[in-house]
């Protein structure tokens, strides 16, 4: 049996083999995870499933009928050993696995705190899996001390989490400020205030020298020399690109698994999409850590495969929900020089520019906002910054500018 294998089975893996399907593609196609579940979707896993508002079964991106009925075999809790990319074969273990084409969806990892600073002590944990969070959730109980290090997006969320649980929390952000490498700091102001506002507690410019305790934590030792009592720790310090088998494979590396305008890897017969996944954008290679890309990227890909011939152009989208806040984020703010605050009643939403061109908007709690940014954004016009400040303007009236 050959035809097209898909390795990695998350959201851009589920996407690119439905695609497949929806395209008419009638040949052998198989799904392989190394989780022992069906793809489901993650950003609800450090949101409504920690907080135990959303069931497991409602988790999953497809009912299980669904592979069957269309004649997609999945392989679960099935572990890729290496790919022989001159041979046209993968192996799981002993059994080897033929392909015509290849697509590896394979996401990417969490980064993990040193063995040597505690990083291996009980009562450690990232938030990357379904097995992460069922693992942790019996920590979230009202009254304890939970440590947060990393003050991205995945760390702000637990915290959020734990704050709405009763936990006292505590986030340790080694850089300036939280939010730095992805937000103004507009952006991680308000982010930062509304936190406070929930008791949780957020300190700056503070590394982590090193967890303490025996088999299980119980304390860390902060780069500025105080320590503190802990529960539990959450490590939320960025992922890395799961391109182990691709490099294996003699696939090109470059900030993830490198691919062309297509998809494809510089094996003619490998391609690649999701997290995983480093490809040209506006005279950079960048990757794209968010559920549309994986879906569009995913999508793009299939096609390419069956031969559309056709170039991913991403639209860069972004969400994060904390609290009763929601944030949403389109575009990219690279190059950024200036920021514009639109402010009406309860919204809130920057505008980035680079001179007079308009590069992104985050919008909080004011999804239209959001929504006439990423219109202008697919539309490739800039507003007038004064007009956007102006809480009297219709934001709609700027798309028939």
């Amino acid at each position: 049996m050959a035809g097209i294998v898909v390795v990695g089975a998350g959201q851009a893996g589920a996407s690119l083999v439905a695609k497949l399907r929806a395209l008419g593609y009638a040949g052998d196609l198989t799904l392989i995870g190394d989780e022992p579940v069906p793809p489901y979707q993650r950003p609800p896993l450090s949101k409504a499933y920690l907080l135990g508002k959303m069931e497991l079964s409602r988790l999953f991106l497809r009912p299980q009928e669904y592979y069957a009925d269309h004649e997609i075999t999945l392989r679960m809790g099935a572990q890729v050993t290496r790919i022989d990319a001159a041979q046209r074969s993968l192996w799981l273990g002993d059994e080897a696995l033929p392909y015509e084409q290849l697509a590896l969806t394979t996401g990417a990892e969490p980064r993990r705190l040193p063995a040597a600073i505690g990083g291996d002590l009980q009562g450690v944990y990232a938030v990357r899996r379904l097995a992460d969070i069922d693992a942790m959730a019996s920590e979230f109980t009202e009254g304890r001390r939970v440590l947060i290090v990393g003050g991205g997006y995945i760390g702000l969320e637990a915290a959020a989490v734990a704050a709405q649980k009763g936990l006292s929390v505590t986030v340790i952000e080694a850089a300036p400020r939280i939010l730095g490498r992805v937000a103004s700091p507009e952006t991680a102001a308000f982010v930062r205030d509304l936190h406070g506002a929930h008791g949780v507690t957020i300190r700056e410019g503070v590394g982590l020298t090193r967890l303490t305790g025996g088999a299980r934590v119980t304390g860390a030792e902060l780069a500025d020399g105080s320590v503190l009592d802990v529960d539990f720790v959450i490590v939320g310090i960025g992922v890395t690109p799961a391109g182990g088998l691709a490099a294996q494979a003699g696939v090109s590396v470059d900030n993830g698994i490198a691919v062309d305008e297509l998809g494809r890897t510089s094996d003619a017969a490998i391609w690649a999409a999701g997290d995983c996944a480093s490809f040209v954008y506006q005279g950079a290679r960048i990757r794209l850590e968010s559920v549309q890309n994986a879906i569009d990227q995913a999508e793009a890909v299939a096609a390419n495969m069956l031969g559309a011939g056709q170039p991913y152009v991403p639209m860069p989208w972004f969400w994060s929900d904390q609290y009763d806040m929601k944030l949403q984020i389109a575009g990219l703010n690279t190059g950024y020089d200036r920021i514009i605050t639109r402010q009406t009643d309860a919204a809130r939403s920057h505008w980035y520019f680079a001179g007079d061109r308009f590069l992104s908007v985050d919008a909080m709690n004011d999804p239209r906002a959001y929504m006439v940014g990423k219109r202008l954004l697919e539309g490739g016009k800039s507003p007038d910054p004064a007009l956007i400040a102006d809480p009297a303007t219709d934001l709609k009236a700027l798309l028939k500018a």
